[in-house]
């Protein structure tokens, strides 16, 4: 997911996005031990897009803080 998509999403919509890609996470990381998977690095990628929206919301709280 790039980070302008990110960027243009709303919070809760953010949040929503966090709990699936948590879940999508879950069932590669059991595939994987199971019968193994196509294409390891989709688990990184999805790594990596759930620390983009954490970062995104992380600014977005501190920018109100400080408003």
């Amino acid at each position: 997911m790039k980070i302008n998509k990110i960027r243009e999403m709303s919070s809760p919509e953010l949040e929503k996005e966090i709990i699936e890609l948590k879940s999508e996470l879950f069932k590669l990381r059991f595939s994987l031990a199971t019968n193994g998977l196509d294409n390891p690095m989709k688990i990184k990628e999805v790594k990596k897009d759930i620390a983009r929206i954490k970062t995104i919301l992380k600014q977005r709280e501190l920018k109100e803080e400080n408003s």
